[in-house]
């Protein structure tokens, strides 16, 4: 492994859940479960949306009950320590469980990353069965799977310092995304990671995942920070032409190239410095979307498919824009030999999401093309849209037609996602 960054590295697995996120306090919203979710709107018939942004918990018991005698004691295993649910490896405390705000009764946590323990929220969050009804209930067919803590993270990983774990770990965790996938009657579709720090791993572990019908993958937005090239460097070569040749996305979620927690003012607590980190980790995608316009990956790999995925709609216009008027005021050689421009590139390579925006999906579907946008929920975190899915989705797609609603909801995630429906 590199050792590139070692001080970036831990400082990324330390807050990937601040401690802060479980502590007393927040306020409860109280929703009335069975009048508000009824599945789907009778304006929605005919189509199975597709949720394109969620989260499914690690299991308690992921990684011990699939390793081998010989990872055993290498891989991470769950335990309570101070009323919060953690990971651990050997005495090495490996963070949270990540984000649930949903609880078992069907309220939810504001103000707070999630409940402290497994047993207080959602078992959806977890388990196959509980997250179909609450799919069937919220009038979501299928969902695309993120993870929802640090375990499985290139940085953490790597600051194991145990190569030969790590990759294991990671392949513990593509088995049981392809598993779940079966399970759920390819309605539940998690994203696969990668050994990133290994060139030979990480392009045997694609194409494991791809043989398993795995439907995309999870990357950093800048490698560079764990030690690795960036994704114009001969190094990724060999994946990227994977994923061109076989339609493979590429997942940017929420990622930034910037330190959004560094934005907001010292003096903030907890509820304020999130409230501005999220707004900024969003935009900062924005960078994501420049970086892969301006390097030329995209006339080498012109047929990459990438998401912008928990970043919304609204901010792409306006970048896009400057771009344009960037790629002549301020790039004015290597412009001339990239082979497009920047709206050509978004509108042959990239999708966005949006999930709490009104104004995006009622003003910019036409400016940014209507087969360029996904719906998310970003369910169970505390973002998520989650209750009122239903009532969302008319208000902003009611004006348009059927088919621009189909299109949105269901035949754009088909298509990015080679989704089999």
């Amino acid at each position: 492994m590199p050792d590139d960054n070692p001080a970036a590295i831990a400082e990324d697995a330390r807050r990937y859940w601040l401690d802060e996120g479980y502590s007393p306090g927040g306020v409860i919203r109280e929703v009335d479960y069975e009048r508000t979710f009824t599945g789907l709107h009778p304006m929605l018939a005919g189509i199975k949306v597709v949720d394109c942004d969620t989260h499914f918990t690690e299991p308690p018991d992921l990684f011990t009950s699939r390793a081998s005698a010989k990872f055993k004691d290498r891989v991470p295993y769950h335990r309570r320590e101070n009323g919060v649910d953690r990971w651990f490896v050997g005495d090495r405390n490996f963070g949270s469980m990540g984000g649930n705000v949903i609880a078992r009764n069907h309220d939810k946590l504001l103000g707070r990353l999630a409940y402290p323990t497994l047993d207080e929220g959602h078992p959806g969050s977890y388990q196959v069965k509980p997250r179909l009804k609450a799919m069937d209930d919220m009038g979501v067919y299928a969902q695309i799977c993120y993870q929802n803590s640090g375990v499985t993270q290139a940085g953490s990983l790597m600051s194991l310092g145990d190569d030969e774990a790590a990759v294991e770990i990671l392949k513990i965790y593509n088995d049981a995304n392809a598993e779940r996938q079966q399970e759920s009657g390819q309605r539940l579709f998690g994203l696969a990671h990668l050994p990133l720090w290994n060139q030979a791993a990480l392009e045997a572990e694609a194409r494991r995942c791809i043989d398993m019908d795995i439907k995309g993958f999870v990357l950093p937005d800048s490698p560079e920070r764990l030690g690795t090239p960036s994704f114009d460097a001969p190094y990724w070569a060999g994946f990227l032409e994977m994923c061109e040749a076989t339609g493979t996305p590429l997942n940017f979620h929420l990622n930034s190239a910037i330190n959004p927690a560094g934005l907001a003012w010292k003096s903030f607590g907890f509820e304020q410095n999130l409230t501005v980190t999220a707004l900024m980790m969003s935009i900062g995608n924005a960078a994501t979307l420049a970086n892969f316009m301006v390097s030329g990956i995209l006339d080498k790999y012109p047929k990459l498919k990438i998401g912008l995925i928990e970043s919304g709609m609204g901010w792409v216009p306006f970048a896009i824009e400057m771009l344009e008027h960037q790629f002549d005021e301020t790039l004015p050689v290597k412009s001339r030999s990239l082979q497009r421009r920047p709206w050509e590139y978004f509108r042959e390579n990239f999708w966005v999401t949006y999930w709490f925006e009104k104004l995006g999906p009622q003003l910019l579907l036409e400016t940014l093309g209507a087969d360029r946008v996904l719906f998310e929920t970003d369910f169970p975190h505390p973002t998520s849209l989650y209750p009122g899915i239903q009532e969302h989705l008319v208000d902003t797609l009611g004006g348009y037609s059927y088919e621009v609603r189909k299109q949105v909801l269901e035949r754009n995630a088909v298509e990015l996602y080679n989704l089999p429906f």
